[in-house]
C-alpha cells in the first residue's frame, strides 16, 4: 500500500524544493519529512482528533478562524447572563501547549484544492498529506431572508453576546416607551425552534424573567412580558422520547412560556412575527434555533456535498477522495438505521474523532481500517433550575435527577480546570441567590473598525 505522503511528495519534503519552501513561508510552517495531517476546525471533533494524534509520528496542523475552542452547549447561558464568555472558551495554544507535534494557525479556510493536496486560507496555502474537515455547521434559515436579516442566531460567542445586549437594551428602552404596545413589543421574546437549544433557551429566559428582571425593572410590569417557543413539529424535543417532550412542556409552562407547536413562521420584519396559524406576535427579539446545515468549503466535487454536509464512508473518508476525511456536524454517514446520517451532536463528533485517530495509526502501520459504529450515550436538555429531561440508554429521567446528571455531564465536558471551577461557582451562586450578576451591556466603542 502506497500512502499519499510517500513517493514523489516525500522526496519534495526531503529536498525542500523552492515551491514547498515558498508555500510554507506564507504561513511560516517548518519543513518536515513526516506526514502532515491538517485539521480544519477546532470544535469538539477537531480538538478530540488533535489530542488523539499526539503520540503519532506526524505533523498536525490545526486551523481555525478563532484562537479558542467554544463549548457551544452553554452558549445560551452566556446569552441570558448566566455565564461570562471566558467561562466556556479555552485558547487552543493552552490546550495543546505540551503537544509537540501540533502547530496552530488562526485563519479562515477559503478553498480546498484536492488535485494539489492544498488548502487556500486567508493567510496563504497549506499543504497536506491528509485533510480532516471538522469545521462544523452554520445556522440554517431555510432560505428565509427576512429571518436572516432580523433574527438573532446562536452559534458563536459574538452571537450570544449580541443576544444578551439586545435583551438588556430592550428592557432599558421599554422603560422609556410611552406607548404600551411598543413597550410590550420590546419585552416580548420569541424563540424559533423546539429542539434542545430552543427549549434550554426558553427555560433560561423564563428563569431570568421570574427571578431577575422583576427585581431589576420594578418600574415595568414584567409579568406582561411574553416568551414564545415556535416549532413546526407537533411537540417539543421531537428527537427525544414522548415522555421527555411532555415533561419539557410542563416545565416551560411553569415559566408561563407560550408554545406554538405544529406552526410555521411565515415572515418577520423586525417588529411583527407572522405565523401560519394567522397569529401575529409583536416582538423586537426573535432568536433563531430552528436548525443548522453543514459548513461545506468550496473545492470538492458536487457529488460529495449533501445540504452543506459531506458524504463519508464508514471510515469517515469523503466520497470520491482517499486522503480527505470529515467528522462531526459537517459529515453525513448514511447507514441502514440512520438514512439521514448521524445526529449533529457533540457525542457523535467526539466518537468519530477518537475513531479516526485510531484509524490514522492503522494507516501509518499499513493495517486495515475499522468502520465507525456510533454508541448512543443519550440526549438531554435542561429547563431551568431543578428541571431537566434525559433519555439515557432506555432510561427516561426528568426533574431534579435529570438536572443533576445534566450539570455533571456539562461540567466535566468543559475544557480546562479553571473553566470548570468558574462555571461551578457561577451555577452555585445563581442557584442559592436567584441572581445573575453578569447582566452587562458590553459593545465595542462606536467608530472602531477592524484593521485590514
Amino acid at each position: 500500500m502506497v500512502l499519499p505522503w510517500q513517493g514523489k511528495k516525500k522526496a519534495i519534503h526531503i529536498m525542500n524544493s523552492v515551491q514547498t519552501v515558498k508555500n510554507k513561508a506564507l504561513v511560516n510552517l517548518p519543513a518536515t519529512t513526516r506526514p502532515q495531517i491538517v485539521i480544519v476546525g477546532g470544535g469538539f471533533a477537531g480538538i478530540e482528533l488533535a489530542r488523539g494524534l499526539r503520540n503519532l509520528d506526524v505533523q498536525v496542523i490545526l486551523i481555525d478562524q478563532n484562537n479558542y475552542h467554544t463549548f457551544q452547549p452553554l452558549l445560551y447561558q452566556v446569552a441570558t447572563a448566566g455565564l461570562e464568555p471566558d467561562s466556556i472558551v479555552y485558547p487552543f495554544r493552552e490546550i495543546f501547549r505540551s503537544q509537540g507535534n501540533l502547530i496552530f494557525r488562526m485563519a479562515k479556510v477559503l478553498e480546498i484544492r484536492p488535485e494539489s493536496n492544498k488548502i487556500r486560507t486567508s493567510i496563504g496555502d497549506v499543504e497536506y498529506d491528509y485533510l480532516v474537515l471538522a469545521n462544523g455547521s452554520r445556522t440554517n434559515y431555510y432560505g428565509m431572508k427576512d429571518f436572516m436579516k432580523f433574527s438573532l442566531p446562536m452559534k458563536s460567542i459574538p452571537d450570544a453576546m449580541a443576544i444578551r445586549n439586545m435583551l438588556l437594551e430592550n428592557m432599558e428602552k421599554a422603560l422609556l416607551a410611552k406607548d404600551v404596545g411598543e413597550r410590550e413589543s420590546l419585552m416580548n421574546i420569541v424563540v424559533i425552534g423546539g429542539g434542545p437549544t430552543g427549549v434550554e433557551m426558553a427555560g433560561a429566559l423564563g428563569e431570568l424573567k421570574k427571578h431577575v428582571l422583576t427585581r431589576d425593572y420594578t418600574e415595568l410590569d414584567v409579568k406582561r412580558m411574553q416568551i414564545h417557543v415556535v416549532d413546526m413539529e407537533s411537540r417539543l424535543l421531537a428527537a427525544m422520547s414522548l415522555d421527555a417532550s411532555r415533561r419539557a412542556a410542563e416545565f416551560l409552562k411553569r415559566f408561563d412560556v407560550c408554545m406554538c407547536l405544529g406552526t410555521k413562521v411565515i415572515s418577520y420584519d423586525g417588529r411583527i412575527l407572522c405565523l401560519s396559524s394567522g397569529e401575529k406576535i409583536p416582538t423586537n427579539t426573535v432568536i433563531w434555533s430552528a436548525g443548522v446545515s453543514g459548513a461545506a468549503i468550496a473545492g470538492l466535487e458536487a457529488g460529495s456535498v449533501v445540504q452543506g454536509r459531506l458524504k463519508v464512508n464508514p471510515f469517515n473518508q469523503v466520497h470520491g477522495y482517499s486522503n480527505i476525511y470529515a467528522i462531526g456536524d459537517i459529515a453525513v454517514m448514511v447507514v441502514d438505521k440512520l438514512p439521514k446520517g448521524h445526529p449533529m451532536l457533540a457525542p457523535v463528533a467526539i466518537q468519530q474523532a477518537n475513531h479516526l485517530a485510531k484509524n490514522f495509526k492503522k494507516i501509518l502501520y499499513h493495517q486495515s481500517l475499522k468502520p465507525f459504529v456510533y454508541k448512543n450515550t443519550g440526549v438531554m436538555a435542561t429547563v431551568g433550575r431543578n428541571n431537566a429531561v434525559a433519555d439515557i440508554k432506555g432510561l427516561k429521567i426528568h426533574g431534579f435527577g435529570g438536572w443533576m446528571i445534566w450539570l455533571f455531564v456539562h461540567l466535566m465536558a468543559l475544557v480546562g480546570f479553571r473553566n470548570k471551577i468558574i462555571v461551578f461557582i457561577n451555577w452555585m451562586w445563581s442557584y442559592f441567590s436567584f441572581d445573575r450578576s453578569l447582566r452587562l451591556i458590553i459593545k465595542p466603542p462606536s467608530g472602531v473598525t477592524e484593521r485590514g
